[in-house]
């Protein structure tokens, strides 16, 4: 190995986020040669400091054992956002062979809904650094962009979005400018799993050709193109809503009769049997509500918090799923705050009504009672709405399809059943 290339490994295996800027210039065959043999976890900080366009075709081009390994080190929204880029095949091929809990994390970056704007969504979006002069740029316009290039998208070494600029522009320049001081800061971006309907009103409401779509953090994933978006349908808005509740997105609200009959009356059939469920709950205790009418009156004031409670806590985890803000993986420190925050609520909801019915009945159990499972209903019932849209995504299922009638179903039985259990067993404190 000659000196000067021994010299540039050395500097690539000890520098690596610095040697990508410098690298994008080059041949991919000459990357390909300097890197090649420097180690996976090297050449995965590399690739991430690099154009994603140059990155992408990097990856593309590393013999394939070489190409899983970093893949493997390198984390997964960001190997999502470089194997979107690649052929088809290319992609199949290195995802095939990684471990099945990491393609699966991978797979969940790369796949949207199809209603959603990440579903239109062209992961090979063109874009260049903020720090390339103007000159520099136009060089990796005419080498590495698309023919039918309208806007190019300006991105920081993180691969934030930070402005954009159209190639008339560009052309027009003094050659020595950069880019972040000439760029279009006021840029449009949308989040690949918003709803179809909200890029449609953002093309309708500017004069734009494309759309940048960035992640919560802000980094490019993408880009929506004018033609493509008039292929979308604003018919899916409110499918979750639907689904939800148990109704079929596919149904309409002008649907035949008997269509919408069949789409709703089995989820209709579930919820009956998880009604008779808590009414079978409420039957174990059927003398000791007998003997003590006022669990009657207050039975539907614990079980209404539970659900109002877990209905919170399941709206906040399923929007997290949704815009992929959360993994299934990260389902403790999820479950963790959802518990917390329903235990706090839970304490000062149960003081205010311990103070209502002591006022209302006199009676200090009744009080006590109704306190203590008021906080261990809303706990539960907490936990529940974060744990089970986590547990249907991890099998694989959609949370929006049954998440809500399960839920019901726990905080019942468990506003129920913790409700007249303690009042049985402090029976002899009612009174």
């Amino acid at each position: 190995m000659s000196l000067p290339r021994k010299l540039h490994e050395t500097f690539i295996i000890d520098h690596p986020a610095e040697a990508g800027p410098l690298l994008e210039s080059f041949e991919i065959g000459e990357i390909i040669r300097l890197i090649e043999s420097i180690p996976p976890n090297s050449i995965a900080v590399l690739l991430s400091s690099m154009n994603p366009a140059v990155a992408a075709e990097t990856l593309a081009a590393l013999p394939e054992e070489l190409a899983i390994l970093v893949v493997r080190e390198t984390s997964p929204g960001d190997a999502a956002g470089l194997l979107a880029r690649l052929e088809r095949d290319r992609r199949k091929a290195i995802i095939r062979r990684l471990a099945r809990p990491l393609a699966k994390e991978i797979r969940l970056f790369m796949e949207y809904p199809a209603e959603s704007v990440g579903s239109l969504m062209d992961a090979g979006v063109f874009a260049l650094s903020e720090d390339l002069t103007v000159e520099e740029a136009v060089t990796q316009v005419r080498i590495r962009a698309p023919k039918d290039l309208h806007d190019i998208y300006v991105i920081d070494r993180r691969r934030y979005l930070v402005g954009m600029l159209s190639v008339r522009d560009l052309l027009l320049l003094n050659p020595t400018e950069r880019l972040q001081s000439i760029m279009r800061r006021d840029v449009p971006t949308i989040h690949p799993m918003e709803n179809r309907e909200e890029i449609v009103d953002l093309f309708a409401g500017r004069r734009l050709l494309t759309i940048p779509v960035v992640d919560l953090d802000g980094r490019l994933l993408g880009v929506i193109k004018n033609e493509d978006i008039v292929k979308a349908s604003q018919e899916d808005a409110t499918a979750d809503l639907q689904t939800m509740v148990g109704a079929s997105k596919d149904e309409r609200a002008l649907s035949p009769l008997l269509f919408s009959v069949r789409k709703r009356l089995g989820w209709l059939q579930v919820n009956l049997i998880t009604a008779f469920l808590a009414a079978f709950v409420v039957g174990m205790f059927e003398d000791v509500i007998a003997q003590f009418t006022a669990l009657a009156v207050l039975l539907p004031v614990v079980a209404g918090q539970s659900g109002n409670t877990g209905a919170q806590s399941l709206a906040v985890v399923m929007r997290g799923l949704a815009l992929r803000d959360i993994r299934p993986a990260q389902w403790f420190p999820v479950v963790s705050k959802e518990l917390g925050v329903a235990l706090l609520n839970g304490l000062a909801v149960a003081a205010t009504t311990c103070a209502a019915v002591y006022w209302w009945s006199g009676s200090t159990g009744l009080t006590m009672v109704i306190g203590v499972s008021m906080v261990a209903s809303m706990c539960i019932a907490g936990f529940s709405g974060a744990v089970i849209p986590i547990i249907l995504r991890s099998l694989n299922q959609d949370p929006a399809q049954s998440s809500s009638i399960i839920l019901t179903t726990v905080t019942d039985v468990v506003g129920f059943f913790s409700f007249l259990g303690l009042a049985t067993i402090f029976a002899h404190l009612l009174v």
